[in-house]
């Protein structure tokens, strides 16, 4: 209940490394997160300091990553983040993970394609038609019904 939900938009950095687990499918990578600011005396975006985070993705999730994403890609992660600090060697170490609900192309900085995965044995998903989201064109003159009363008095 008290989770710091975050989403996250910036770009894959690491080959997304998926792994086979006794409890399922896990995926996990780097992703680079830049902010960008209007630079008034260069008058000209500029770029600030870069975040990175390792995003965890499992299950269904992860299959999907895995199949997707590569290096360079723009996305739009979002989950729970979990910040840790420990001591390696006498030094303190921070890092800043997600574990992914959802993640998804940044369509503002380009297209993408959805496919929905096929389960294996079911050819239903395969074979399903595309609805028809064409509309029937309307007659340019409506039919009794359809026309609006005459109001007295109003020519």
């Amino acid at each position: 209940m008290n989770e710091t939900m975050v989403c996250a938009v910036g770009n894959v950095a690491t080959q997304p490394v998926y792994r086979e687990l006794a409890n399922g499918a896990s995926v996990r990578f780097r992703l680079a997160v830049t902010a960008r600011y209007w630079d008034r005396e260069k008058s000209a975006w500029t770029d600030g300091h870069t975040n990175f985070f390792t995003v965890w993705a499992n299950r269904a999730l992860a299959t999907n990553v895995g199949a997707s994403l590569s290096v360079g890609d723009p996305v739009v992660v979002q989950g729970r983040l979990k910040v840790r600090t420990e001591v390696r060697e006498g030094q303190s170490w921070t890092s800043a993970d997600i574990d992914a609900v959802a993640i998804g192309h940044d369509l503002a900085r380009g297209t993408s394609a959805f496919r929905r995965p096929s389960k294996e044995g079911d050819t239903t998903a395969v074979s399903r038609p595309e609805p028809n989201w064409e509309t029937e064109p309307e007659s340019r003159t409506p039919d009794a019904s359809q026309q609006l009363p005459e109001r007295a008095g109003v020519t």
